[in-house]
């Protein structure tokens, strides 16, 4: 008779929750990484454009305008940027948790089953163990004597 964990439904229930999980966090990874590097790209962008003032001091009062409402949108662009970033951190972090919160509920049932089925093998092995003992107490009865 074959090992049956009772609970196994709700075992593999809670491994189909940890994949989810698994995507979910690996999204929210994702997301952050496109917003950190969406960050940084404005950066880098806002640092030319300040670059680009210091470097041509004698441009004239239209590029100088031009320039400057463009240093003032990547600045705009950098604060919302910011803003994703965090919440896209602050996703990821849920995420995590959420991730850590199934792995650890699959355990325990995977700990549990692996617990019973311990039980269960030291069980059958004591019951073939008595079977052989029965065996060997019935030929011993059987054998004729000396």
């Amino acid at each position: 008779m074959p090992f049956n964990f009772k609970m196994q439904k709700i075992l593999d229930y809670r491994e189909q929750l940890e994949e989810e999980a698994k995507v979910r966090f690996a999204d929210a990874q994702h997301r952050y990484e496109i917003a950190q590097q969406a960050l940084d790209d404005i950066k880098t962008a806002l640092e030319l454009a300040q670059k680009k003032v210091q470097d041509n001091p004698l441009m004239s009062s239209a590029e100088f305008w031009i320039n400057d409402q463009y240093i003032r949108g990547l600045e705009d662009d950098l604060t919302a940027a910011n803003m994703q970033l965090k919440i896209a951190l602050q996703l990821k972090v849920e995420a995590q948790k959420i991730l850590t919160i199934r792995a650890v509920d699959k355990k325990m049932l995977v700990k549990l089953k692996e617990r019973q089925k311990a039980a269960w093998s030291h069980e059958e092995k004591l019951k073939e163990q008595h079977f052989n003992d029965e065996i060997a107490t019935i030929r011993y009865k059987k054998a004729p004597a000396g």
